[in-house]
């Protein structure tokens, strides 16, 4: 069945034309299908937080084919493959990037090699498989292509690591998986981790070379402008936030880092 929605996701940017070219090859071969750009700002390179963006998102859209492109290993052995879930299909790289939104979506039933000539671009390049391979493989199975008409069946579909979460008595260690445009950083952790923690109050809340207090909270407005927050955000993660600032700048903290919180509010 045609299927009338594809949620497109990326590290692309915007100051080029990769995410209008992909557009155009969607429009070209499924002009009635709509686009809903999901975000072409996940750092470069960062699989595991283009990972949890789409997984935050998707399960809020409509259902979709869901195009998710943020792909190191692009013209390497990997694999480029499309996900069937119980809400949907997910198109991309074999890298670990599209499973955590399979997961939020029902999990997977198969999924399968994009292999098959007829369903990409007749000149293919190696270092743009967003618009030559999973561009035109989206708007093909949103036309209503069976997934299995693509090519093999995949059973071994790469998953990313757990991301490092580590909880001692009144100390808390989590990986940063997002930044928000806010500057909102958000923690692997969950608010059960805090409380295994035994984390209540006011905490610290350090990276390599910053530590600051915090005061857990249940929103921004808990506490005075330019005053740091530790709160559960709207995906249920831990997050680090400032009231009217950016808790990023302030600790210098980035996917993929680490975020340290202690019962010890030693910092001004």
């Amino acid at each position: 069945m045609p299927i009338h929605c594809v949620s497109f996701t990326t590290d692309y940017g915007l100051s080029d034309g990769f995410v209008a070219a992909c557009h155009g090859v969607i429009a070209r071969i499924a002009p009635s299908v709509r686009v809903i750009d999901v975000s072409h700002q996940i750092p470069p390179q960062q699989v595991r937080t283009g990972a949890e963006v789409l997984a935050q998102t998707a399960p809020y859209l409509p259902e979709s084919v869901h195009l998710a492109v943020v792909d190191p290993g692009v013209g390497t052995a990997r694999r480029g493959v499309v996900v069937v879930t119980g809400r949907g299909m997910l198109v991309g790289p074999d890298n670990g990037l599209l499973i955590p939104a399979a997961e939020t979506l029902s999990g997977v039933i198969a999924a399968y090699e994009l292999a098959a000539p007829e369903y990409r671009l007749p000149v293919t390049s190696s270092t743009f498989h967003g618009r030559d391979v999973f561009a035109p493989a989206a708007a093909h199975l949103a036309l209503g292509v069976a997934p299995e008409e693509f090519g093999p069946r995949v059973d071994d579909l790469v998953r990313l690591p757990d991301p490092f979460v580590a909880v001692f008595p009144g100390k808390l260690v989590a990986e940063v998986l997002t930044v928000d445009h806010f500057g909102n950083v958000q923690l692997a952790a969950s608010p059960a981790d805090l409380e295994l923690a035994g984390l209540t109050g006011t905490v610290s809340v350090s990276s390599e070379h910053v530590l600051v207090k915090a005061l857990v909270g249940d929103t921004f407005g808990t506490v005075p402008p330019g005053r740091n927050v530790l709160y559960t955000d709207s995906a249920g993660r831990l997050a680090v936030a400032v009231n009217g600032g950016s808790a990023s700048a302030v600790l210098g903290l980035g996917p993929a880092q680490e975020c340290t919180i202690t019962s010890s509010p030693t910092a001004t």
